[in-house]
Formats: structure tokens, sequence, C-alpha cells
């Protein structure tokens, strides 16, 4: 595994976090492509790599314009570089998820608001038995890499038709069902960053797989 990410791309995004207008973006776009470049062959590695034990159908690279619709900050470009892995088949559920940035890169997985009657089965199946969820959170490798779930997103309370004093409330009044892992820059630009990637992205099939089943 030798294809690495080049410095160059996060110095290219430090620069454009303190330059952050369409005129600059203009004035170095050449930059910009040269480093799309090298990510995109990163991209496809981690994909190639994947496939070994996993089946990939494809890749969405994030585009680096921002969504300017609802938010005041008029900013007109991301200052991070993202990617997703889907997986093949209607029974294969849940996502992989990179983003590159400098001093906030990460690998992230899971299942990322999903739709009404996914999230009422996966609640549901938690309030019946949580222990198998439990079990794969608690799995030491599992635990290191990523702790547990993100709990942002969630219910203040217990979602409706549920209790609030459920053993199982603080799975159940989740919204996304997600972890995630944060490398430092030194890590990204190391020799082993590709392997490290898909590692994570590994120890997260058990946790697929149930929930896939589960759905």
């Amino acid at each position: 595994m030798a294809t690495t990410i080049p410095t160059a791309a996060f110095e290219f995004l430090d620069k454009l976090k303190k330059n952050n207008t369409r005129d600059w973006m203009d004035e170095n776009r050449s930059e910009y492509q040269r480093n799309e470049k090298q990510l995109k062959k990163f991209y496809a590695a981690v994909k190639n790599e994947l496939n070994k034990t996993d089946q990939i159908e494809g890749l969405k690279v994030f585009r680096i314009n921002r969504d300017l619709r609802f938010t005041p900050d008029k900013t007109p470009y991301n200052v991070h570089r993202s990617v997703s892995f889907r997986r093949a088949g209607a029974t294969r559920r849940g996502g992989y998820y990179l983003r590159l940035q400098p001093g906030n890169s990460m690998v992230a997985g899971g299942f990322f608001n999903p739709e009404p009657a996914d999230l009422l089965r996966i609640r549901k199946e938690f309030e019946i038995d949580a222990s198998e969820i439990r079990a794969i959170l608690k799995e030491p490798k599992f635990r290191k890499a990523f702790g547990g779930f993100a709990t942002t997103n969630a219910v203040k309370t217990a979602p409706r038709g549920f209790r609030k004093d459920d053993e199982n409330i603080d799975l159940i009044r989740l919204k996304s069902y997600v972890v995630h892992h944060h490398f430092t820059d030194e890590e990204v630009f190391s020799e082993n960053f590709l392997e490290a990637v898909v590692a994570h992205f590994n120890l997260l099939r058990p946790f697929f797989d149930y929930l896939s089943e589960v759905l």
C-alpha cells in the first residue's frame, strides 16, 4: 500500500481557508486540480482494498463548493475534502466516509439520518433486545478505534411511541448511528495511512452486517 496523501493537498486547504473567495480559487485552480488528481488515486486505492473483503458499488467525491442556500456563512468553498464509499446491493447497508482536513481528518461509518421507516425498525430492534449491538460496541478493537455512537444527533427525551425510562433509551433516542475516528496530520501523511483507513473501515463490518440483517 504505497499510495499516500500529498502534503501539498493540506497546504492548499490551509491557503484556501485564509483566502476563501472565488477570485482566489480561479487564480489557483490548477493547483487545486493537481491535488484532486492525487487524492482521487488515494480514494480509488481505498475502494480497491475494501473490495477485498466487501463489495463497493461506487464512491462519491463531495464537491468543494459549499451549499450556501441555508446558511449565513457565504464563504464559497469547503476547507476539507471528503469522499464516501457505497456498499453494493440492497442487502448491504451502512456507508464508509473519509474526510481530509488539516487538523481534523477522520473516518466515519454507519447510518446517518436513515429514512423514517428504517430508523423506526432500528429503534424497535433496540427496544426488544440491544444485547447484540452493545456487544459490537464493546468489542475491544472496535471500542478502541471508535468509542461509541456520536450522540449529537438525538431527540431530547424519547421518540414518540417509546418510553423515557426504557433501559435502552440511550440508543433509541439517537437519530443517526454513526461512529468516527480522528487522525493527526502526521498520521495522514504516513506511508501506512491507506492501510489504517482500510483497517478502521473493516472494523465496521460486524456493525454493518448486524443492522443490514435488522433492516
